[in-house]
């Protein structure tokens, strides 16, 4: 088995179009119907035909461009949407439904946490992310993509295990303020986990 190692992406539009190649692994039933969209100032990589008539935005992105990506892909959504009906007049079997809307599929190196939290908000049905990687072996470089769950627990993000309950510290001591040892008891149960429940 050859030697993988993580590589630099290739350029821009090599990676678009080995990343188009690989996304019929993720998605086989998504079908490209447009490359290279001008859409709301600014370049669609492509939209693609879900098997139910849905339209789908594919933006590709780089590292640290995550978050601007969830922005430009509700941004692409919007100006797409209205467009539906015209594409039609152009193309009345190409399989577009109107009334079926249009979702995003987001491609990006890694999605930190506040993108992956405004994809949450929206949810799948709005926003599909996934990572990819660049690997070279002895053939060239290849591209991974994997994909990146943006329901609350699902695969592909790490739940981040609960914060661990402490109370709140201040530095201040018992004389400073004033407290009994028996407020003081008090205010402790109270501010324990299960504290005051009965």
């Amino acid at each position: 088995m050859p030697e993988l190692w993580l590589s630099p992406a290739p350029p821009r539009r090599e990676l678009v179009r080995e990343l188009r190649a690989r996304a019929g692994e993720l998605w086989p039933a998504l079908r490209v119907i447009a490359e290279e969209v001008l859409g709301a100032d600014a370049s669609i990589d492509w939209v693609a035909l879900e098997p139910g008539g849905r339209a789908v935005v594919v933006l590709v992105g780089e590292a640290g461009q995550d978050l601007e990506l969830v922005a430009r892909a509700l941004a692409q959504r919007a100006w797409l949407e209205p467009r539906i009906r015209d594409w039609l007049q152009l193309a009345p079997r190409i399989g577009l439904r109107p009334e079926a809307g249009v979702r995003a599929l987001l491609i990006c190196p890694v999605f930190r946490g506040e993108a992956l939290a405004a994809a949450r908000s929206l949810g799948p049905e709005v926003l599909s992310l996934a990572s990819y990687r660049c690997v070279r072996d002895g053939s060239g470089v290849s591209v991974l993509l994997e994909p990146v769950g943006v329901a609350p627990g699902a695969q592909g993000v790490a739940a981040a295990p609960p914060p661990a309950l402490e109370p709140f510290r201040t530095g201040l001591t018992d004389l400073d303020l004033g407290l009994t040892p028996e407020e003081r008891r008090e205010f402790e149960q109270l501010a324990s986990p299960g504290g005051g429940a009965e």
